[in-house]
């Protein structure tokens, strides 16, 4: 039998369209995006937990729309004429709580960018309410916009998750193997990325293929 070969590859992580995994538990989500340019106030709020698939579904919209995609804390006031020029998307405005500056330019660019007749896609942990901002307006604003929900993952969408993250890291576990890591895990995309990542790491570090006997070994270690 042939020996298999792994290598320590660069993640590539695949981010369009036919990979994103629909299930029950990001359909509305992706239904809300898709409903795109006819956003209820030309904007969306994309909400769900760490992993959830935020970024993954960020990236399809963009695609469609044209839109640049920055991240809340590196928003500054100065570059809020040039990004309104088109649309946007701003993710983790939960990272901008401690950050008034950085507040008070996303409140700019929402009304700035609305005015041009642009579009605006904004994500967050949790609803805007717990994203803990502390500028009224800003606030009043993110409480305004149409909110749609990526929830907690079923065992199929875990299964579709974890086989992507693997296959961004060149590595195909067969189906029984991610059948064993979705019903002995916590339920939850961050820690299927853990996961993945302990298992690529190991199984590198062995030269072994992902079995059901390595995947037991990192989930009873964790």
């Amino acid at each position: 039998m042939a020996e298999q070969l792994n290598f320590d590859l660069p993640v590539r992580a695949a981010l369009g369209r036919d990979d994103f995994f629909v299930s029950p538990a990001n359909a509305m989500a992706l239904g809300l995006v898709d409903l795109w340019p006819n956003w209820a106030g030309g904007k969306l709020v994309l909400s769900g937990p760490v992993g959830s698939g935020k970024t993954h579904l960020t990236h399809v919209w963009a695609a469609i729309a044209g839109a640049h995609i920055i991240d809340a804390a590196t928003l500054t006031k100065e570059a809020v004429p040039t990004l309104a020029t088109s649309p946007i998307a701003v993710e983790d405005v939960q990272r901008i709580a401690d950050d008034p500056q950085a507040q008070t330019a996303l409140f700019h660019l929402h009304n700035l960018t609305l005015a041009e007749g642009n579009t605006m896609l904004l994500t967050g942990v949790g609803a805007p309410l717990q994203w803990g901002l502390t500028l009224p307006d800003l606030l009043s604003r993110m409480q305004g916009s149409t909110v749609a929900t990526l929830e907690q993952p079923d065992d199929m969408l875990l299964m579709a998750v974890m086989a992507k993250q693997f296959g961004d890291r060149q590595l195909t576990p067969t189906p029984d193997v991610l059948s064993y890591i979705a019903k002995n895990m916590d339920r939850s995309f961050a820690k299927t990325a853990h996961l993945v990542e302990a298992l690529d790491q190991l199984s590198l570090s062995e030269k072994r293929p992902i079995t059901k006997a390595l995947a037991k070994r990192v989930l009873d270690q964790d």
